[in-house]
């Protein structure tokens, strides 16, 4: 076994020496698969912290360049400890950036309002009832549209500004993985001089 490949991945991933190795023994030396072995690792650590409790963290400010716009983006985490972290810091700073940059309606798609969903529900319905497909093809198109709806409008699921191939869950559970705690986007307000 190479110590320089096991240099190499910790440098690029930041991960244990042992996680590494473990993760190069499996990838057969592919600096690359190692790399996709240890994300697979840390999302699935990720997933089992999720469900704990996320009590601690902090109310983040961003005055984009101007100062006609501004977000106030609460995430917690589970320790100040971690709250005080850069990575976390980090993490809130490129949140709260994104949300300035592409104005999502709500944290996740449980929180948007059903009379939203209804509205664009119909819409659909009625775009997709004009192509003249059978019914259970319409109702495909409308699922379709709905997904993309809450793609575009949902924080959680929107593509990340900085990074497109991401989404701000991913981001998120990046971040989990790399804490080894529990982070939650709990709310957010964005103001827009001039906007109600």
């Amino acid at each position: 076994m190479s110590v320089d490949a096991v240099r190499e991945l910790r440098a690029l991933s930041g991960a244990g020496m042992m996680d590494c190795k473990k993760a190069l023994d499996k990838s057969n030396y592919d600096i690359q698969k190692a790399m996709d072995v240890l994300r697979k690792a840390g999302i699935a650590k990720a997933q089992k912290k999720s469900g704990r409790d996320a009590k601690e963290g902090i109310v983040h400010s961003y005055i984009h360049p101007g100062s006609r716009l501004g977000v106030l983006l609460e995430i917690n985490c589970e320790t100040d400890f971690v709250a005080n972290t850069d990575d976390f810091q980090n993490l809130c700073k490129d949140i709260a950036m994104h949300i300035a940059a592409s104005d999502p309606i709500n944290v996740k798609r449980d929180d948007v309002d059903q009379s939203v969903v209804d509205k664009e529900k119909e819409i659909y319905t009625e775009q997709a009832a004009k192509s003249g497909k059978p019914n259970n093809i319409v109702e495909k198109m409308v699922e379709g549209r709905l997904n993309k709806f809450f793609q575009e409008s949902v924080l959680l699921e929107q593509s990340f500004v900085k990074d497109p191939s991401k989404t701000i869950n991913d981001i998120i559970t990046e971040t989990i993985a790399k804490l080894g705690e529990n982070v939650v986007v709990k709310r957010f307000t964005r103001f827009q001089l001039g906007e109600k």
